[in-house]
């Protein structure tokens, strides 16, 4: 059996084909534990740690960061046996990421280009014998009579351990020949600021920051050891970066973090952005779903005066002073008690048959940085109204730190999606592949509103709702909303009468 073991790319959720190398924790020659983070991939779902399957030392790294993969192709190699007799030196380059390709057949190609497997079929040469198989195949163990994708053996004086997070690992790659040097490519309009000197100070190593803030920091051209950490011990947010790079102590609450982003614009005045991650998938789904599922879009305004007093008390409990509570809180118990008196508006359509679920998983379209995701909350009928907070706090902060399952996104059955944060009144959303009904909450405005006869400044907003119009008729949808807008209008005694 081969002491060599080659990694493969998982499929890390149901249906994935390819995902994109965003930080490696290891380079070559580091010792490394069954189990140990190895590698941050994003996918079109999340962005997911992979660990190590074997514990052994850092072979080959077969792919630099930024370079989409396919799943099934091998992307580290792991010596299983480091102590035994010694293998030859793999060829490797302690140069940048940035530095030039190297030339083909050494085992990776440019970032940003799809990596196709490496042998017939699409499977790569290192894929067998690893624990994971394509479709119909059986993994077996690798010719050990042939050679290795990259170089052949641990890298020679290369015994310290780096620290887990941050840093840029070598990439293993064969040495170019002297006689012909391979030139990097010119760039004519760069499309981001250009990165910081690669090696420890410009990736921040020993500096406490999350992996998706370090790839942010990358991005954007941050250097992570110049910065204060604004976050628990001290640690480094998405915000802090961005401060940064606008030159201000922080950006502003009422903004998402994407918002503090300036553009950066090259020699022609245009910024083009690659289409991918979650970013293509939201695209893909929000065409699918437009010319798909006919949409019909109703508003209900509503004055939540009451509900926003019912929400001051509940902050001023002494159970709750620990917890968040929003408007979304509300209006998202709202929703799920107004689709337990209207079930049908929770349903799926097919070719052959409407499936309507008991269940409601509530989705909450959240804004990040790597685009529009809408993560959901299991069962969130079931839950209390503390739960339910809980979950839902926990829902946006983990989407804001790039930090979602693939499994909390996928299987939502309806979703809210709360463009008041912005200061806009409504909209008319798009709903998500599969779902019924999208809930668009809007600014809460002081606004004069008759008021038992009077005119009186009372707190108002805009409900959106849009919904499939294979499933849900007019009435149908009316009622959903005007149970909604009546839960909001007066949330206490709705608890009474609706039980």
């Amino acid at each position: 059996m081969s002491r060599i073991k080659e990694f493969p790319l998982p499929d890390l959720a149901e249906g994935l084909t390819e995902g994109e190398i965003l930080t490696w924790y290891v380079k070559v020659g580091d010792a490394i534990a069954l189990n140990q983070p190895m590698v941050e991939v994003e996918t079109a779902k999340a962005a997911v740690e992979i660990p190590a399957k074997w514990a052994g030392r850092v072979h080959a790294i077969h792919f630099p960061e930024g370079t989409t993969v396919e799943v099934g192709t091998s992307i580290i190699a792991i010596d299983t046996e480091p102590d035994g007799a010694p293998l030859e030196a793999p060829a490797t380059a302690d140069a940048p990421l940035d530095a030039a390709p190297a030339p083909a057949g050494q085992g990776f190609q440019e970032p940003g280009t799809t990596t196709p497997a490496a042998s017939a079929g699409g499977r790569s040469a290192g894929y067998a014998g690893t624990g994971f198989s394509e479709p119909g195949l059986t993994a077996q163990e690798p010719d050990t009579g042939g050679p290795m994708l990259v170089g052949t053996g641990p890298k020679i004086g290369s015994t310290k351990r780096r620290a887990r997070k941050g840093g840029t690992p070598a990439v293993a790659a064969a040495p170019v020949p002297a006689a012909a040097p391979v030139a990097a490519p010119p760039v004519a309009a760069p499309t981001r600021p250009a990165a910081p000197p690669a090696g420890p100070a410009a990736n921040g190593t020993g500096v406490l920051a999350k992996p998706p803030v370090r790839k942010l920091a990358k991005d954007l051209g941050v250097d992570l050891r110049g910065l204060t950490g604004s976050g628990p011990r001290g640690s480094i947010t998405r915000d802090d970066v961005q401060a940064a790079l606008a030159g201000v102590s922080a950006a502003p609450a009422s903004l998402p973090a994407a918002a503090a982003t300036a553009p950066s614009f090259g020699p022609d005045r245009e910024q083009r952005i690659p289409v991918k991650g979650v970013r293509k998938l939201t695209a893909e789904n929000m065409v699918s779903s437009a010319f798909t599922a006919p949409h019909v879009t109703e508003f209900l305004t509503v004055d939540v005066t009451r509900a926003m007093a019912a929400l001051d008390r509940l902050k001023a409990r002494r159970d709750w002073r620990d917890v968040r509570v929003s408007p979304l809180l509300l209006v998202a118990k709202a929703m799920l008690m107004a689709a337990a008196r209207n079930p049908m508006v929770n349903a799926t359509f097919t070719d052959s048959e409407i499936i309507v679920k008991e269940y409601v998983n509530l989705g909450i379209a959240a804004a990040t940085p790597r685009g529009l995701m809408v993560p959901n909350v299991k069962d969130a009928g079931r839950l209390s109204l503390r739960e339910l907070a809980d979950a839902l706090n926990d829902l946006v902060r983990t989407a804001k730190d790039g930090k979602t399952a693939p499994a909390d996104m996928s299987g939502g059955t309806m979703t809210i999606t709360n463009v008041g944060v912005f200061g806009v009144d409504t909209g008319t959303p798009i709903l998500p592949p599969g779902e019924s009904a999208i809930l668009c909450l809007g600014a809460i405005r002081d606004m004069p509103w008759v008021h038992e006869g009077e005119i009186a400044i009372r707190k108002v907003t805009t409900l959106g709702l849009s919904f499939d119009h294979r499933i849900i008729d007019g009435e149908l949808g009316s009622m959903f909303l005007r149970d909604i807008g009546e839960f909001l209008a007066d949330p206490e005694a709705a608890l009474l009468a609706w039980g």
